[in-house]
């Protein structure tokens, strides 16, 4: 039996009433209170998560950019230090490995954050592009020291400055800073999964629970609430971001999610670029859509979508209540032949019509 890995805020959430799930090996907090509390918290005010599951790699040396480019599908070796980027890492052919984002944190240093559930498995693809390419490039496994919380919404950046942290006053998005807390380096970027303005704040083990009881303090006047992973995934949902493993994974193209933007053709080589360039050229055949359904039924993983003849055209990906909304949400991969016309879900026997909608929902 494989042990289930506890985060270092582990203790702080059980003091503070939170429900646990395993999510990706790891016992994560799913919910404090009431899902939809946390996610208007979110929407309204602000809400804390704490993400501290996510793999950390750093990868430096001379040709640490160079690898980075031939690696993902995103531009990387151009992006100044503070910035950040994020970039899916395919297959030969053009299969999503994982979706990531990139910090540049020096000249030839690289922070890269990928998915909990992928972390041995991204570090083992590291290793092996970087030894079959011969470059001057050292990747190292730093997940173990940082612990990651996502402070989100739009009183997030009063917050911060409740907290003397001037400097995010100036970050725009995409950006990060390194500072200090108690002494330790942390680093604050503007990044966040939830469509809301907010920051993802890098700190020591040892000094995140002494940081999380300071923000809430800082935060209490503003309505900060403590989140779990419950409201983070119908708030991405509502914002139209991925998740690995639905919107993206090794069947899904970053074409074919919409997600066309990140692939650079311009540059001299990527891993995934001629299948990708291959997709380009001809069309996608599926597409991922986002839908509102009317109604209180929701749409889960897996319910096929079928069009006005009763012909499957699709799946669902991902399915959810939408608080804001207050109506089941989600996302589809369909034919794309297809995604113009009516499409609908069999739920328990009731055909229920997809409302496609472009992300934000």
């Amino acid at each position: 039996m494989t042990a289930i890995s506890q985060v270092p805020l582990h203790n702080f959430h059980a003091e503070q009433g939170a429900r646990f799930v395993n999510f990706g090996g790891w016992n994560m907090p799913v919910q404090y209170t009431a899902i939809l509390e946390e996610h208007r918290a979110v929407r309204e005010a602000a809400g804390l998560f704490d993400v501290s599951h996510m793999g950390e790699f750093q990868v430096s040396g001379k040709d640490a950019g160079q690898f980075l480019d031939r690696l993902l599908v995103n531009r990387i070796a151009s992006i100044p230090v503070g910035k950040a980027i994020y970039s899916p890492m395919c297959s030969e052919t053009g299969g999503v490995v994982d979706d990531l984002i990139v910090y540049r944190t020096g000249e030839d240093v690289f922070l890269v954050c990928v998915n909990a559930s992928n972390i041995e498995k991204d570090f083992n693809w590291f290793i092996e592009h970087s030894k079959r390419w011969e470059l001057e490039v050292v990747i190292e496994d730093h997940s173990s020291r940082y612990a990651l919380l996502a402070l989100q919404g739009p009183q997030a950046e009063a917050i911060l400055l409740g907290m003397g942290f001037d400097i995010v006053d100036k970050l725009k998005r995409f950006e990060h800073v390194e500072a200090t807390f108690s002494g330790a380096g942390i680093r604050i970027c503007r990044t966040g999964y939830t469509g809301e303005d907010g920051f993802e704040i890098y700190t020591a083990p040892e000094v995140a629970e002494a940081f999380v009881r300071k923000l809430m303090e800082k935060g209490s006047a503003s309505g900060l609430q403590l989140c779990g992973l419950g409201c983070r995934d119908s708030l991405r949902l509502e914002a139209g971001y991925p998740l690995y493993g639905h919107e993206l994974s090794n069947e899904i193209t970053p074409l074919e999610a919409g997600l066309g933007w990140t692939v650079k053709f311009q540059k001299e080589d990527f891993v995934g670029r001629e299948a990708l360039q291959r997709q380009h050229e001809t069309g996608v055949q599926r597409k991922v859509v986002h839908f509102i359904l009317e109604g209180r039924r929701i749409a889960r993983q897996g319910t096929e979508v079928i069009d006005a003849d009763g012909k499957p055209v699709g799946n669902v990906l991902s399915g959810t209540l939408s608080p804001m909304l207050n109506s089941p949400i989600g996302s589809a991969l369909i034919a794309t032949e297809s995604s113009e016309g009516p499409l609908f879900v069999d739920l328990r026997g009731n055909l229920s019509a997809l409302n496609v909608k472009k992300p934000p929902l």
